[in-house]
């Protein structure tokens, strides 16, 4: 069987050749600082810990007496880092910065025509196989010993440049769009802020262009309708859960299975465009979550939501307006005080219903605001699309351009 991968650029024809890590490479690692040395972490040299392989920035840096009174070794930039010990093991990156490395990092420097991208991203393919076969899939340490007696397939210097590149320009490439993704996703939290009127106030920090005049507040009952329609018919026996990222999503392939009862009739059913109020409190959801259906024309909810639809209000408003967080002193009002049960807020539907909530007078306002905000969740979409793809991209040549 000839030594070759799968994908290979068309101008590198030599058989690649096998060798060890270790016979390629100078590998060490560090250890840590004596900790008597009261200035153990001030100073100007970034100390890498295993969880920061990936990082431009260390949360320590130690002084330069105290590297010369310890075992901690200093890494180069472009060195390869290698976490050996604990929840990251396997993880590994080129090092972006000069720094120092405690026991828990292997760094590995390559012997001269052997390129360091093509060598990590081996060792990135390799990760599972790793951890499958000497930890078992589980935490613990690895040794450098495991790492450096790994036998890699070697192509020319001018094909492990040439393959160390393309995956250079990827992550590059996924690095842009994440970091887009998150200015996005900052800039509409921010929006989320300022374009709703803060507590006890009827106008908004910032303004869409030729819309004025003070905004109204309104009860939720003379805005919404509530829907308490059961899936007595089984119309649909796709049970419902709320993701604070996805919305309302099955169960099935949010959980990788149904919490939800066999039969489901005597649950809701909501209906494309409908509302769901998930009483359930958890971390960044103090009040719960409250999510339209936007994904499925049909679904099934407990009875312990409450669901409503709109009537005389634009939904995209609405939508936006119960993701700002807004709603939440209102609905805080109304949560019978210390009552929460297995993780449910005591509030009663009718009190619920009876919570005020501010908008602008005129529906054309409203529509504009969620206009807004629904073109700029289809940005944010578009981008975590986008880096979707590239993973699967990347891990896929990851597989078939190293024999």
């Amino acid at each position: 069987m000839e030594n070759i991968p799968k994908i290979r650029y068309q101008e590198f024809t030599v058989q690649w050749k096998k060798q060890k890590i270790g016979s390629i490479t100078t590998s060490y690692s560090g250890g840590t600082p004596k900790s008597s040395n009261k200035n153990y972490y001030s100073g100007e040299i970034p100390f890498i810990r295993s969880g920061e392989l990936n990082s431009d920035m260390t949360a320590l840096f130690i002084n330069e007496e105290a590297l010369k009174d310890s075992s901690a070794k200093l890494v180069e930039k472009g060195d390869i880092l290698y976490a050996l010990y604990g929840a990251t093991s396997g993880e590994v990156s080129i090092s972006k910065i000069n720094g120092a490395i405690n026991q828990a990092i292997l760094a590995i420097k390559p012997h001269e025509y052997y390129s360091p991208e093509f060598i990590v991203n081996f060792l990135k393919k390799e990760k599972d196989n790793i951890l499958d076969k000497y930890l078992q899939g589980g935490q613990g340490n690895l040794s450098a010993a495991i790492i450096k007696g790994l036998e890699i397939s070697l192509p020319t210097y001018s094909e492990q440049s040439a393959i160390g590149s393309l995956f250079c320009t990827l992550d590059d490439l996924l690095a842009d769009y994440k970091e887009n993704l998150v200015n996005y996703k900052a800039f509409k939290a921010s929006m989320l802020s300022k374009m709703f009127p803060k507590s006890g106030q009827i106008v908004p920090e910032i303004r869409l262009a030729a819309f004025e005049g003070e905004w109204e507040t309104r009860k939720l009952k003379r805005l919404v309708e509530r829907v308490t329609r059961k899936n007595s018919d089984l119309v649909s026996e796709r049970a419902l859960t709320i993701s604070a990222q996805y919305g309302l999503v099955d169960q099935e392939e949010f959980f990788n299975k149904k919490i939800a009862s066999k039969d489901v009739r005597g649950y809701y059913l909501i209906r494309n465009g409908e509302f769901a109020y998930n009483k359930s409190y958890s971390n960044g959801y103090p009040f719960g979550a409250i999510k339209r259906l936007d994904k499925y024309d049909f679904g099934v909810l407990s009875t312990l939501y409450i669901l409503f639809k709109p009537v005389d209000v634009n939904s995209d408003y609405l939508a936006c307006y119960y993701e700002s967080g807004k709603w939440y002193k209102e609905v805080s009002m109304c949560a019978a005080e210390g009552a929460r049960n297995h993780g449910l807020l005591n509030i009663a539907p009718n009190d619920f219903f009876n919570t005020l909530i501010v908008l602008p007078k005129t529906l054309e306002e409203q529509k504009a605001i969620g206009s807004f905000f629904s073109n700029l969740d289809t940005l944010i979409t578009s981008y975590q699309e986008k880096i979707s793809q590239i993973e699967t991209l990347k891990k896929k040549l990851l597989q078939d351009m190293f024999a």
